[in-house]
């Protein structure tokens, strides 16, 4: 009896951490961001908020995903039908996401934008769903989870939001226009100036043919 009681004990420990205390599917998400080319971005802070109401304060920060050939030949406007996943970390100990807040300095413009995403409930049912799927870069067929919410930054405070999984195809999720922030870079604490200064490529390529606004 006693062996069986700890046999039964032993599944249930193991039960919980395959699925992780949130019960998901996965031990974390991902929360990523990227730019589209030359647009490069610093993030002051992006926050998430999980349905159990808990904050997850800096879940990211830093630079977003950004390329920026040196032939000045990669078109910058609209997104691409696969994005990347972007920079970005795992938010763990978190349960599904309800709402995302970001905070960040559109460098080429230089403008500072902040905007407040709801993350629909579709997109949380999205995540749980395991789906059969062929992954071509190993020839072999797995069960693939929606994990990664990609954030897409763009010039005018535009951000618009993918999920995505490993040989799944992304998911458009929301577009939001964000607002800019009164108090400039860094809430007003650097005196105007931005985080960093943009790269040779970027520099030459909105010297030469400008923001396409509008374009995202």
């Amino acid at each position: 009896m006693c062996h069986w009681l700890l046999a039964f004990s032993l599944s249930l420990l193991l039960a919980g951490c395959a699925t992780g205390a949130n019960k998901l599917p996965y031990d974390a998400w991902f929360l990523g961001f990227g730019t589209p080319n030359y647009m490069e971005v610093w993030i002051e802070t992006a926050d998430a908020v999980d349905i159990r109401d808990r904050v997850f304060h800096r879940a990211m920060g830093g630079i977003a995903s950004t390329q920026s050939p040196k032939d000045l030949q990669k078109e910058p406007a609209g997104w691409p039908e696969r994005p990347g996943g972007g920079a970005g970390k795992h938010v763990r100990g978190a349960d599904l996401p309800r709402l995302l807040y970001v905070r960040w300095q559109s460098l080429v413009e230089p403008q500072t934008y902040e905007a407040y995403i709801a993350i629909p409930e579709a997109t949380r049912e999205a995540m749980l769903k395991g789906e059969r799927t062929f992954c071509s870069f190993d020839g072999k067929w797995i069960t693939g989870y929606r994990e990664t919410l990609t954030v897409g930054l763009a010039p005018g405070g535009i951000a618009k939001v993918w999920l995505m999984g490993p040989c799944l195809h992304p998911i458009e999720v929301t577009r939001v226009e964000g607002k800019v922030v009164k108090l400039g870079p860094s809430g007003g604490q650097t005196e105007g100036r931005y985080a960093l200064p943009l790269e040779p490529e970027s520099k030459a390529y909105i010297e030469k043919y400008g923001i396409p606004f509008g374009s995202w």
